[in-house]
């Protein structure tokens, strides 16, 4: 594609103890025929094979930090502070970019969006693919995505998620779990003009959270959109909510 007028992407990366996972993260990063990518890795200071696998990779990396932080979200933050490019998307050491040419076709679908979208593919501990996101869980992805879109849950995976950076807000690291939920709204008020690319644009490992973090998921979940959508609508989308995992019969 021509070089010429081609946005720079910011991808971040966040990490820790991650090195069983991270070089196909990085690997389907810098193999990307898109020109115009700016790679950036934040590790919370692991002490694993995670930082032996980034300097391995170092001169295609635009830059990485590896020092403690206060969780995920703080770390995605120290990402948006570092971030230069017009876009940003959040690719972290779990999750990894379909094909070589993924980020040059989402910017082939529309011109200057303000916002991108796609699919996402669930894949297992051995990268094996379990099913796209829309058929392995009751989260379909929206024909024409907007924060209302939201008010069910997390329709768009976050790594499936690309938004001019001067929209993006920092996270609120108030939340522990789905602070990237509060994100993805906010975001989406600013956004005049969303792109639906209609391609898988990441893939996602599964794994699942524990029973004490999917308590504290719902807490959190149900507050976060609360905050956006009122009380009263917000009660009934979760009755909705509930009722649609009860009787989905899927498995994520």
């Amino acid at each position: 594609m021509e070089n010429a007028h081609l946005p720079k992407l910011s991808i971040i990366t966040v990490c820790y103890q991650a090195g069983k996972s991270i070089e196909r993260t990085i690997q389907s990063v810098i193999t990307q025929t898109y020109p115009h990518i700016e790679y950036i890795i934040v590790d919370g200071g692991s002490t694993d094979e995670t930082i032996s696998i980034i300097h391995k990779y170092a001169d295609r990396i635009s830059r990485w930090i590896s020092e403690t932080d206060k969780g995920l979200y703080d770390a995605m933050n120290k990402g948006l502070r570092l971030a230069t490019g017009d876009y940003v998307m959040f690719l972290n050491a779990d999750d990894y970019l379909y094909a070589n040419n993924t980020i040059e076709q989402v910017f082939t679908f529309c011109s200057q969006a303000d916002a991108y979208y796609g699919e996402t593919m669930f894949v297992d501990v051995m990268g094996n693919p379990v099913g796209l996101r829309s058929a392995v869980t009751p989260h379909r992805l929206p024909e024409k995505l907007n924060w209302k879109s939201l008010k069910y849950g997390m329709t768009v995976s976050h790594q499936s998620f690309i938004v001019r950076r001067e929209l993006a807000p920092y996270f609120d690291i108030r939340y522990h779990v789905c602070a990237d939920i509060d994100w993805m709204i906010v975001c989406l008020k600013r956004c005049q003009t969303v792109c639906h690319t209609r391609i898988v644009i990441s893939c996602f490992r599964t794994g699942g959270l524990s029973k004490q973090r999917q308590r504290k998921a719902w807490k959190e979940r149900y507050l976060i959109l609360q905050k956006h959508y009122g009380v009263l609508p917000n009660f009934f989308h979760h009755l909705l909510i509930v009722l649609r995992y009860l009787f989905s019969g899927r498995r994520y």
